[in-house]
């Protein structure tokens, strides 16, 4: 493999050998879950010139706060945001020393229920998971504050949502976090987005505004979560980073991807453990409409994001990082950390 990139030299924020250290510390921990990840055999290369750079310069903007850092990872779907929250975990765990939590907006969807009841309150579209106004923000903005304040021997408890049924997972089955984290990671597809000027709303983008949305009910109120709660959610993100995809055809490509993954994942569940309702796999055309609901804010964050987000990992069509972006750079002084 060859590496198409490499962090900025005046943005290495450890020495040449504190990084070959967590280098070596972290490929050991990759040894055995590199397969699951899917990650090819140049690991090593990535995590020297990428990933190793980019946790110790989180490690930099950690240490002038107090407290855990909050890292927001924001991609469009397929992006890879589940793989770079791996790689950042172990790299941050292992190579670095640190406490690494993480949940995805995706865990913070409203229920069935609750989506079906906002769609019969304000618009028919909510009933589908996805749009801000979807999520439950106040379960988000809580889980945010107790992992921040949480003290030894103190159990947060991390929702957990599983798609391939479309609902929210029993409490039982949630995640529990024991004790305080040094840093935690929330990834989601519109993680920091702003809202659009209201005039901006008027003309419909796509077949599914202009044929389920056409006096703009849906996508006002879309627009109207993300000035109020979505935007206290996001304010607690310490750091943003951005995996930016290289266009809306590439987010359907690589969303088609993902359901196709997940369909051959179900289909080697135990049939005594099939869940009694049954799994919603979408086809091509449903994924088509699905990524319509998304469309409007993908492109709106496409065009504006990368410019406004601490660190964006630009992506090319072969779903690799071509080009580096800070747009909050440090005074680095070559910690050992």
């Amino acid at each position: 493999m060859s590496i198409l990139t490499s962090w900025p030299r005046d943005q290495l924020c450890l020495s040449d050998e504190r990084r070959q250290q967590a280098v070596d510390a972290v490929e050991a921990a990759f040894s055995s879950t590199l397969k699951s990840l899917k990650v090819d055999i140049g690991l090593v290369e990535m995590l020297d010139a990428i990933y190793v750079p980019l946790g110790a310069w989180l490690m930099e903007r950690k240490s002038a706060q107090q407290g855990p850092l909050i890292i927001g990872i924001n991609g469009a779907q397929g992006a890879g945001k589940s793989t770079l929250f791996t790689l950042l975990e172990v790299t941050l765990s292992q190579g670095f020393g640190q406490r690494v939590v993480g949940f995805s907006l995706d865990d913070l969807y409203k229920t069935r229920a609750d989506r079906q009841a906002l769609a019969e309150r304000v618009h028919p579209l909510f009933a589908t998971r996805g749009v801000p106004g979807t999520h439950d923000v106040d379960l988000g903005v809580g889980l945010l504050q107790a992992l921040k304040e949480a003290g030894p021997g103190q159990i947060t408890k991390i929702p957990v949502f599983d798609k391939s049924i479309d609902e929210r997972c029993p409490e039982a089955v949630w995640q529990e976090w024991l004790g305080p984290a040094d840093v935690v990671v929330l990834d989601g597809w519109c993680l920091g987005a702003l809202p659009e000027d209201d005039e901006a709303l008027a003309n419909p983008i796509n077949a599914l505004e202009a044929e389920e949305d056409p006096d703009g009910t849906w996508r006002r109120y879309v627009n109207e979560q993300l000035k109020g709660p979505y935007s206290e959610l996001f304010e607690m993100l310490d750091v943003l980073l951005m995996l930016k995809v290289p266009s809306m055809e590439a987010v359907y490509e690589w969303r088609t991807l993902q359901e196709k993954k997940l369909a051959e994942r179900v289909q080697y569940l135990d049939r005594t453990q099939q869940p009694s309702e049954p799994l919603r796999i979408m086809d091509e055309a449903q994924i088509r409409r699905f990524i319509m609901h998304y469309e409007r804010l993908t492109r709106l964050m496409l065009a504006q994001m990368p410019g406004r987000a601490d660190v964006t990992l630009h992506l090319n069509n072969n779903h690799k990082i071509h080009q580096i972006q800070i747009n909050s750079p440090l005074v680095c002084n070559q910690r050992t950390f």
